[in-house]
C-alpha cells in the first residue's frame, strides 16, 4: 500500500505564472519505496487565471473558492488532503532535491515528532540562490523553543515556516492555518511547536523565490499596528495550548 505525502498550495493570479516550476521540484523529487506525493493547488479566488497554468499531472488536484487569503485557501484545500503527511510549497517557491525523503525520515524516525522544518534558501530573480538562515542545529526542536526564540528576535522565527511539513491529523486539530492577513504560517508553526516537539534539518529543502510581487514584499506587510496584532494574537495562542497542557499523542 502506498503512503502519501499531500504537499499544499494557495495561489492566486499574480503567482501563478511560476506553478510549472513547482511541479517541476515536485517531480523531480525521489521518494522513498512505498511513498508517493499529492499536489493539492488551491486558489485564493475564483478566476480563469490560474487553472492554465497548473500541470496535467494525476497526482495534481486543482480547486478554487471565494478570495479569503492564503490562510482560507490552505485550509480548504485540506479537504482534498488523503496524505498522511501535509508539506508546505508556496506557489512562487521550489523544493530542493530530495526535501521530502527528508520530511519523511524525519516524521518517521520518532513517532512523537509531530512536525519538521529545514533551512531554506534565497531564491533570487537572476537564478542564484543566497543562504540567508542557519537555524539550529539538525536534530529534535523542544516543546517551546521556537516561541522562546521568536520573541527574542523580535517577532521573527528562527526557523523557516515556508519549510513546514506535519503530520494531517495534528495539524487538523490545531484548526488549519491562523486566520491572519499574514503571518499564518508563522502562527500555526508557534501553536505546533506549544503541543509537540519537532525536528530541524540542517539540509535545505527550499529555495524561496524573491520577487516584488510576494506578499512579504508588500508595504502591508510591515504595518506596525497589523504586526503588533498578528504577534499578539499568535503568542496568546501559543501560551492558551501550552498552559492547557494537552500534548500530540
Amino acid at each position: 500500500m502506498t503512503r502519501t505525502v499531500t504537499v499544499v498550495t494557495a495561489v492566486h493570479a499574480p503567482a501563478a505564472r511560476y506553478l510549472p516550476e513547482a511541479h517541476a521540484s515536485l517531480a523531480d523529487q525521489r521518494m522513498p519505496d512505498g511513498w508517493d506525493w499529492q499536489w493539492v493547488v488551491q486558489e485564493d479566488g475564483e478566476t480563469g487565471d490560474v487553472a492554465p497554468y497548473v500541470p496535467d499531472d494525476p497526482r495534481v488536484s486543482f480547486g478554487q473558492g471565494r478570495r479569503a487569503r492564503t490562510a482560507i485557501a490552505r485550509t480548504l484545500a485540506l479537504s482534498r488532503a488523503t496524505g498522511e503527511f501535509v508539506r508546505v510549497l508556496d506557489a512562487d517557491d521550489r523544493l530542493t532535491p530530495g526535501a521530502l525523503a527528508r520530511d519523511i525520515a524525519a516524521l518517521t524516525r520518532a513517532p512523537d515528532t509531530g512536525w519538521t522544518v529545514s533551512r531554506a534558501l534565497d531564491l533570487l530573480p537572476d537564478g542564484s540562490t543566497v543562504a540567508v538562515d542557519v537555524g539550529p542545529s539538525e536534530g529534535p526542536i523542544a516543546r517551546g523553543t521556537v516561541l522562546a526564540a521568536w520573541r527574542e528576535l523580535g517577532f521573527l522565527p528562527p526557523v523557516h515556516p515556508a519549510t513546514l511539513c506535519v503530520r494531517r491529523d495534528l495539524l487538523l486539530a490545531l484548526g488549519g492555518w491562523m486566520a491572519l492577513p499574514a503571518s499564518e504560517d508563522t502562527g500555526l508553526l508557534l501553536a505546533l511547536d506549544a503541543v509537540s516537539p519537532g525536528w530541524f534539518t540542517a539540509e535545505p529543502g527550499l529555495l524561496y523565490r524573491k520577487w516584488p510581487g510576494q506578499v512579504t514584499a508588500s508595504v502591508a506587510h510591515a504595518d506596525a499596528r497589523e504586526r503588533a496584532a498578528r504577534a499578539a494574537v499568535m503568542a496568546d495562542r501559543a501560551r492558551a495550548l501550552a498552559e492547557l497542557g494537552w500534548r500530540a499523542p
